[in-house]
């Protein structure tokens, strides 16, 4: 199991936890959502729940949800500035299909 994050990535959550002045890490999970089915949850973690799978690379930490990992793991997150577009992108193996806006996926069973 694993996720992984890009240098740009990594920088992005550690600018996000100097501002905000706490957090442990990124939360990375999934929620039902969209034309495909589901769509990737993002945010800062306070804390490491009892269901968390935590993984740190360049630094940062990666928390994810036991209902999601099955979803997620593998990913890598990287963050990109295109124009005035800012945003997390990923890479996930497990997704099968991604509906036309790119807001959600499907995975595989």
């Amino acid at each position: 199991m694993a996720i992984h994050l890009t240098e740009n990535a990594a920088n992005r959550v550690r600018e996000f936890l100097q501002r905000e002045g706490h957090g442990v890490g990124l939360r990375l999970g999934v929620k039902r959502t969209g034309c495909s089915g589901w769509a990737y949850k993002v945010d800062l973690a306070d804390e490491v729940g009892p269901e968390d799978t935590v993984f740190e690379e360049r630094g940062v930490k990666v928390l994810v949800d036991t209902k999601s990992m099955k979803m997620v793991d593998g990913t890598t997150i990287d963050f990109v500035n295109q124009g005035l577009n800012r945003e997390f992108r990923f890479s996930n193996p497990n997704v099968t299909d991604e509906c036309g806006c790119g807001e959600s996926f499907t995975v595989g069973s």
